[in-house]
């Protein structure tokens, strides 16, 4: 007698209610990338954006600058969240240390690069803050990680998923992904756990972020917060190209 064809059943369909029930303020959805050298330019920045941008992400442009600490106190004393995306990546001891000197700096975020032993080391000394696992960075498509040694077996959305699924088992509270992957992480993981999305393009693209999406998108697939910078920096006027972006959030959330 023939044997039973029992076919796998799918996965159900990501729904959209899971997400929105998040207790996220509506307009800290958008994180401003603060990318420039200049301590007063950035702060210049944050005065003209106002009230249209109330979450800023600082990297290695500002690092180096050293003024970094500096304006991440400055911003607190302003009521605005600070991203600290320095993706931290060395031996285990001392992204520990690393970490645990943030405690103080009344950061909201920082980004964490690297294996388990890693990632499992910054949550151990986190004191308040969020730990973000970096997955694939936007810039990178399959022949970038070819390039970087892995098989052409592996694309983006694999590594992405399984960066993911080993970040979020050690006790990461999210990643940094893709919007062209949120909806395979929320399908895999489900909501508990936090995803920014950078490299958003309100408009077409052509700069060095390969796998970008759209605000809606990103939200539609299941992103808690988007990360953007040169859309709004380079527009002739950034805040009022910042309030389009929070119009847009806004029409997702608040209907």
């Amino acid at each position: 007698m023939p044997g039973l064809n029992v076919a796998t059943p799918e996965k159900p369909p990501f729904s959209a209610s899971k997400w929105t029930a998040k207790k996220i303020p509506t307009r800290e959805r958008l994180i401003f990338a603060l990318d420039t050298t200049d301590f007063g330019e950035a702060k210049r920045i944050v005065e003209m954006l106002g009230d249209q941008v109330h979450f800023y992400k600082i990297g290695l442009q500002l690092f180096m600058t050293g003024h970094y600490f500096d304006l991440v106190e400055w911003l607190g004393e302003r009521g605005k969240q600070t991203f600290v995306d320095l993706k931290f990546f060395d031996v285990p001891e001392t992204v520990a240390a690393a970490v645990r000197q943030l405690g103080d700096q009344h950061a909201a975020f920082v980004t964490v690069h690297g294996n388990e032993d890693i990632l499992e080391a910054a949550c151990r000394e986190r004191n308040g803050l969020k730990i973000l696992a970096v997955t694939a960075l936007t810039s990178l498509d399959n022949k970038d990680l070819h390039d970087l040694g892995y098989p052409d077996t592996v694309d983006p959305k694999q590594l992405v998923l399984s960066r993911a699924r080993r970040a979020l088992a050690v006790g990461c509270e999210g990643v940094i992904s893709s919007g062209l992957e949120v909806k395979d992480l929320r399908r895999e993981f489900g909501d508990a756990f936090i995803i920014v999305v950078p490299g958003i393009r309100p408009i077409e693209n052509k700069d060095d972020h390969k796998r970008t999406v759209d605000v809606e998108e990103a939200f539609d697939s299941g992103a808690d917060y988007i990360v953007v910078g040169r859309p709004i920096a380079r527009a002739d006027d950034p805040a009022k190209a910042a309030e389009s972006i929070q119009k847009r959030i806004s029409a997702i959330f608040e209907a």
